[in-house]
């Protein structure tokens, strides 16, 4: 059974950072795509970041070219979402997802971010950018 599990999440200050991890169970996270998407208050979820290791192929929105960046530590099976300079319009719960390496695999592009191409998912983190 595939599980995802977000932490990390809370309050942060405008232009600060924040790192939190997806970990996963029942699937090797090194040979699955994994994307994170996030919803913020009265709006549609939407695509941040993806990674597919299997074929070292990462897509990121527009919105955090720049300032996002995905991590991994194969030794704890976890992908971690980097979030600098963190601002306002940020805020949002964040969630991670995984499915075939395939849907952010080389020449996808940022149809790697559609959202019904994952099938399994994490409960979401809240992060809040505030003053």
């Amino acid at each position: 059974q595939v599980q995802l599990v977000e932490s990390g999440g809370g309050s942060v200050p405008v232009w600060g950072s924040s790192r939190p991890p997806c970990s996963a169970s029942g699937i090797t996270s090194a040979y699955y795509a994994i994307g994170w998407f996030r919803q913020a208050p009265g709006k549609e979820a939407g695509g941040v970041f993806c990674i597919s290791a299997s074929y070292g192929s990462t897509y990121y929105a527009d919105t955090v070219k720049g300032r996002f960046t995905i991590s991994k530590d194969i030794a704890k099976n976890t992908v971690y979402l980097q979030m600098n300079n963190l601002r306002p319009e940020d805020t949002a719960v964040y969630y991670c997802a995984t499915d075939d390496p395939r849907v952010c695999g080389p020449n996808i592009g940022t149809r790697g971010l559609e959202l019904y191409k994952y099938d399994h998912w994490g409960q979401g983190t809240q992060v809040t950018v505030s003053s």
